[in-house]
């Protein structure tokens, strides 16, 4: 697959974004947000740093201990940055910095100032203003800078409806940097299925994932990668990775890069040995029908929980049909008898996070528009302890892919990597 990378968003996008901020916020107010900072892994270390998502949604940013103060009066609009100044010692050790003099130009805002000077400075810059937009709890460190510049006003609102609603419809840029990570992320799960065999270990795959996604740009995975042999599969969020995968399992793989900023999220579930045997087929064939067939109705003017109550229906004739769930169709939905199989929701918003921000609506009945970016994930999960046929015991399949909606219905960002069992195999026994 060639892949033609983009670079990172052009600051005017982020300029845009504020000015759409701008339009909504109510006269004689300021919109407060706080970068994330590094995090202690242990003794003297941290995490790789990562940027709080709104921060770099309104910024393009990447330092931490940072604010963004958006202001907005009868005279004017100014969106003004503090983060941490130059500092030539601290730099030789730890990474260069941006600083107060080159932010305007580089960040495209109107004024910057130290992040030291924040407490002394915000009283100055808000006097006179009536309401602020500021969501407390996010990151305490700036609730300490606030309760130290003592500002106080007649009303406090919160930024995140509309940023949520902002996010939830994405940019052509966007798009872009979306396709890049579906691309990616399908190539580590095609790696994947290419390096898997008996007695290998799951974290081995998982580092074959991640090694495609380095490989193509994306140096970190947009969550915890699951790699699920046999039984780990039931566990919906099994991270531990450390097991080896079995002759005649299934290995259930969840993973994502991370592009610019922007998620892919992945489900594939395939035969360690490379060649289904029945019962896995006839689960597997189940869920795929059922995905199929969400995909068919995830488009523009339908809600997910149209497509899921589909899922449903599909998922419970056919577990029926199977004898691994005994009764009247109409009357196990209405029990949700499914769900001891089958318990969590088909899909979630994507985007800057893999669990993106934005309302579903009351169960889940917002209707799709175009720019939104879903994942469709239905799956069947029969633990070994459950009373079930024996042959099923221990099965657990999911299937993901991340649909664009546009005007044309869906566009599937994840398509290249296989989900047909005919290709799957053809895939692991080359």
């Amino acid at each position: 697959m060639e892949l033609a990378y983009m670079a990172e968003l052009p600051k005017e996008e982020f300029w845009e974004r504020r000015t759409r901020v701008f339009a909504q916020m109510q006269p004689n107010s300021a919109l407060l947000l706080f970068s994330e900072i590094e995090k202690r892994r242990n003794n003297d270390c941290t995490y790789p740093f990562r940027q709080d998502s709104y921060f770099w949604y309104l910024t393009g940013f990447n330092e931490p201990n940072a604010a963004l103060l958006l202001l907005k009066t009868e005279q004017a609009e100014k969106a003004i940055i503090f983060l941490r100044p130059r500092n030539p010692l601290l730099e030789t050790w730890n990474g260069r910095r941006l600083g107060v003099e080159r932010a305007p130009q580089q960040l495209n805002v109107n004024e910057a100032y130290s992040i030291e000077e924040f407490a002394t400075v915000l009283p100055k810059i808000l006097k006179n203003l009536t309401a602020l937009y500021h969501v407390p709890e996010i990151h305490t460190w700036g609730d300490k800078l606030v309760t130290e510049s003592a500002v106080s006003f007649s009303e406090t609102l919160d930024w995140r409806p509309m940023l949520n609603e902002m996010r939830l419809i994405k940019s052509p840029n966007e798009i872009r940097l979306m396709q890049q990570a579906g691309q990616i992320t399908a190539l580590g799960h095609i790696k994947a299925m290419q390096t898997t065999r008996p007695n290998r270990f799951e974290y081995e795959i998982e580092s074959d994932i991640l090694h495609e996604f380095n490989r193509h740009c994306a140096r970190f995975p947009s969550y915890n990668s699951i790699v699920a042999g046999g039984n780990n599969a039931c566990i919906l969020h099994y991270t531990e990775n450390d097991r080896p995968l079995n002759d005649g399992d299934l290995v259930l793989i969840d993973a994502g890069c991370e592009f610019d900023m922007y998620a892919g999220d992945i489900t594939r579930t395939f035969p360690v040995n490379g060649k289904f045997n029945q019962p896995q087929r006839e689960i597997y064939e189940l869920v795929l029908k059922a995905q199929k067939r969400a995909i068919e109705l995830l488009v523009p003017g339908n809600s997910i929980k149209q497509a899921n109550d589909e899922v449903i229906r599909i998922k419970t004739q056919g577990l029926v049909d199977l004898g691994i769930l005994k009764g009247d169709v109409d009357t196990l939905i209405e029990q949700q008898a499914y769900r001891q199989f089958y318990m969590h929701g088909l899909g979630h918003w994507l985007g800057l996070d893999v669990h993106d921000v934005g309302s579903y609506g009351q169960d889940k009945q917002r209707i799709l528009e175009i720019g939104m970016v879903i994942t469709v994930e239905p799956g069947i999960y029969i633990s070994e302890d459950a009373d079930v046929p024996e042959q099923y015991k221990g099965i657990g399949v999911r299937i993901e892919d991340n649909l664009l909606m546009t005007e044309y219905g869906n566009k599937i960002l994840t398509a290249a990597a296989p989900k047909e069992i005919a290709d799957i195999e053809n895939l692991m026994n080359f």
